[in-house]
């Protein structure tokens, strides 16, 4: 389950890319938390909490307890790590985006699906394990909310397929996704090869660009423009 961690953050008023870079400077990193009944509201909190925070993380769900101090006034909101915008070069956190949640208000989120184990089809018989879904959406309280979905496919055989429904979720969790959505299947290889063929032919067949040839000069003419080119008297200023 999701781990609700304690996160400290102070309320700010300035905006624009002076504001920004001040903020920047104490150490911190722009920060906005929305949703619930509540306007959204301009944050700050520690670059370098924000970053051991998603350092430890083991999915992309991150629930947080943010203790907001607005003016000495200290309040708590519980929030979802929404959004995240790195550096493109860097990599350091630019700016976070919280989403609000409520304790005993179900939420929607995609948690992220790993495979567990070798299937008996690629074991056994050389096939590929091709995963077609990366995510699940669920419903849930934010207590219950998985960190990540992990589904055991070493029974799958050759052709053999899991489906959402075929994956067991924790306690009081709910898939969103429809159950008859494939997440696993091992492919034969005589479909591998097959498709590899395929392409093969396709790219073959491709037509390329035809060659451009430069046409020869008759040696002839080229001499005569020369001689007509070298005969040219000089024009008078």
């Amino acid at each position: 389950m999701a781990k609700q961690i304690k996160l400290a953050a102070q309320t700010r008023s300035g905006v624009g890319r002076s504001a920004v870079n001040k903020i920047k400077a104490q150490g911190s990193v722009p920060a906005v938390i929305y949703g619930g009944k509540k306007e959204p509201q301009p944050l700050q909190v520690g670059a370098r909490d924000i970053a051991n925070i998603l350092a430890k993380a083991s999915g992309e769900n991150v629930l947080v307890d943010l203790e907001i101090d607005a003016a000495g006034q200290k309040a708590s909101r519980m929030a979802l790590i929404q959004e995240i915008q790195h550096h493109p070069l860097s990599g350091k956190v630019l700016h976070v985006d919280f989403l609000a949640v409520s304790a005993d208000q179900k939420i929607t989120a995609n948690i992220p699906v790993e495979p567990f184990g070798e299937a008996a089809g690629v074991k056994n018989f050389g096939g590929i394990l091709e995963q077609m879904m990366r995510s699940i959406e669920v419903e849930c309280l934010p207590k219950d909310l998985p960190d990540v979905l992990t589904v055991d496919v070493s029974a799958l055989n050759i052709g053999d397929t899991i489906h959402v429904s075929d994956i067991k979720l924790p306690e009081n969790v709910v898939a969103s996704d429809l159950g008859t959505m494939s997440v696993f299947h091992v492919l034969s290889p005589t479909k591998i090869e097959a498709a590899e063929e395929a392409a093969t032919a396709a790219a073959a067949a491709a037509p390329t660009a035809p060659e451009v040839l430069k046409q020869k000069e008759d040696p002839a003419t080229a001499g005569a423009a020369d001689k007509k080119g070298g005969d040219k008297k000089p024009e008078k200023k």
